[in-house]
């Protein structure tokens, strides 16, 4: 099992200095990568009055900041940005940081808040409909092949974008989606993980085991007329570093390849460095 650090993009963490803090801190403490939230303004009742840092700008400053820790966003909402001019972005991360690059999808929201506030769509089946387009195409320009591409909502004609990822032929591709929601896990069963949220756990509540159990159980399924490879199956919550870690080991058996550190979201330190950086010092769960 892998462990990695969750923080937003607003609050402290709007700071991409501080961002980099984060990341040196985690690096050094033996975590295996840093994730960062993509919202433009996420609740604006909730945000209101707070900053907000752009996600990739934030993550350039984690990736100078260290030298192995993976990077990425949980989760880049695909509908609501170019996939030119995202695919640019996240190749010029994955060059800068060497390879490091994990990339986090999903339909994204608040959708009232992040979409509407800006004349977007807000029918589910179209930002779907942009989200599985739009994997399709960032998977294609990442390999510097030239594209032409003529689909329902995007056209492009005889583009090539260069350089291409470092890592080949994409960087890791992981979906994000609702349990026991169905359709997001069948989206996440064609690429390489699946980051589950639960109904039955709000974010930085650590999910039952029997939920991540037939979750697993049925991207398996999903996959099962698939060529094999590496899929890992994110879950999270707020650990107590001092804690037993039997439910680590109940969570790995059950499929969890990765256990992601987050604040809970009722709490105001989930945006506060202070808070962060205490967890991040007492080092990640150890299974042994």
């Amino acid at each position: 099992m892998q462990f990695s650090v969750n923080i937003p993009n607003f609050g402290d963490f709007a700071d991409a200095r501080m961002v980099a803090k984060v990341a040196s801190a985690a690096e050094a403490a033996g975590w295996d990568a840093l994730f960062v939230w993509d919202h433009v303004v996420h609740d604006k009742h909730l945000r209101q009055g707070q900053p907000f840092g752009d996600p990739w700008i934030l993550l350039a400053a984690a990736a100078l900041a260290t030298s192995r820790l993976r990077l990425g966003t949980l989760v880049t909402p695909v509908a609501r940005r170019r996939p030119e001019q995202l695919a640019r972005q996240v190749a010029t991360l994955d060059v800068l940081s060497g390879g490091r690059v994990i990339f986090g999808a999903g339909l994204g929201g608040p959708i009232d808040d992040e979409f509407a506030s800006f004349g977007d769509s807000t029918d589910p089946v179209v930002l779907a409909e942009r989200l599985d387009e739009g994997l399709d195409l960032l998977a294609r320009y990442w390999s510097g092949e030239t594209v032409d591409h003529d689909g329902v909502h995007y056209r492009v004609r005889q583009t090539a974008l260069l350089p291409p990822t470092v890592q080949q032929p994409r960087p890791p591709v992981w979906i994000a989606g609702y349990w026991p929601n169905r359709r997001p896990m069948r989206r996440a069963a064609r690429w390489d993980g699946a980051v589950p949220l639960f109904v039955n756990a709000r974010h930085g509540e650590t999910p039952l085991v029997e939920d991540v159990r037939e979750l697993a159980d049925y991207i398996a399924h999903q996959r099962s007329d698939r060529a094999q490879g590496p899929f890992d199956i994110v879950v999270g919550g707020a650990s107590d570093p001092g804690a037993p870690v039997d439910w680590l080991r109940a969570l790995q058996e059950a499929g969890a390849t990765w256990w992601d550190e987050r604040q809970l979201q009722s709490s105001p330190d989930h945006y506060r460095v202070d808070a962060v950086l205490r967890r991040i010092d007492d080092g990640p769960p150890r299974l042994a």
